[in-house]
């Protein structure tokens, strides 16, 4: 049970303002926000904050920005609800109630000395960027570092500058899928799962870091075991039903699970036999 203070201190929304608009696709925005007052954010990559829209609701969405960034806070946000929608129509200046973070983050340091795989599809590249940002930053201190990235069609990648970027560096790899080619497109046709069959790696070496639909998670990981990945190095991010961000009002609660505290970053090893329940 929170006590009085820390329930306090994570019940009530900091106001933060619009301070810049990126329109990735056609249905996903790039919020950048700056407190109202002077002061820092700070989290750890894969953590979450609830983002309340005044007279509206409020919902979780992921930190999607670099952690080393103290002054700004950034959320990519796909319209799927009201909330959601709202947000997207959100104008330079104006104004949302901010929660957080919360939750566990994705676990950098056991990847240190290690080769990192990051599997991402669709809007799940945003929680996952930090992790991207940090391993760049600090990039002796890793092996290999591999971006397999999936999405429904070429108009649906995210960050597109910044993922031809990073596909034009050389000390990483990064490949990139859609389910079903549209326009120009001339890459790989398929869903992410394939770019494992395309790329070689060390399963007694290397920490592996996905984030998506469930589906496609289930799939990855089943992909993973196969080429004999330890459950131990496989990480997922599950961000199901979050309402209070704290544990306390329930919805989130997955087995023996509270997402919003107990993740939503879990190690495959604690969660396999829930991963592969329907409807749970």
């Amino acid at each position: 049970m929170l006590d009085t203070l820390e329930m306090t201190s994570t019940a009530i929304p900091t106001v933060v303002r619009v301070e810049k608009i990126r329109k990735e696709t056609y249905d996903t925005v790039t919020l950048v926000l700056k407190g109202s007052q002077s002061g820092e954010f700070k989290f750890t990559p894969g953590q979450f904050n609830m983002v309340y829209t005044f007279g509206i609701g409020e919902i979780p969405v992921s930190i999607s920005g670099d952690a080393s960034d103290s002054k700004n806070l950034v959320h990519t946000i796909r319209a799927v609800g009201g909330v959601t929608t709202a947000l997207l129509k959100m104008k330079k200046s104006e104004v949302l109630g901010i929660r957080g973070p919360f939750g566990k983050g994705w676990p950098i340091d056991q990847a240190k000395g290690r080769d990192l795989l990051i599997v991402a599809g669709g809007i799940g590249l945003a929680p996952i960027r930090p992790v991207i940002y940090e391993a760049l930053a600090r990039r002796k201190k890793f092996g290999r570092i591999v971006v397999l990235y999936g999405t429904r069609t070429p108009e649906d990648i995210l960050f597109r500058k910044e993922v031809e970027k990073w596909r034009g560096r050389l000390d990483m790899e990064v490949l990139v899928t859609v389910d079903r080619s549209t326009g120009a497109w001339k890459g790989h046709v398929g869903v992410v799962t394939t770019l494992l069959k395309r790329v070689s790696i060390n399963p007694e070496n290397t920490v592996a870091m996905i984030c998506g639909p469930e589906i496609m998670m289930r799939y990855s990981v089943q992909e993973l075991m196969e080429i004999g990945m330890n459950p131990k190095n496989v990480f997922l991010s599950m961000e199901r039903n979050m309402q209070c961000g704290f544990g306390l009002c329930g919805h989130c609660q997955w087995g023996p699970f509270f997402v919003c505290k107990d993740g939503p970053v879990f190690c495959y090893e604690d969660i396999q036999s829930w991963l592969t329940r329907r409807e749970l």
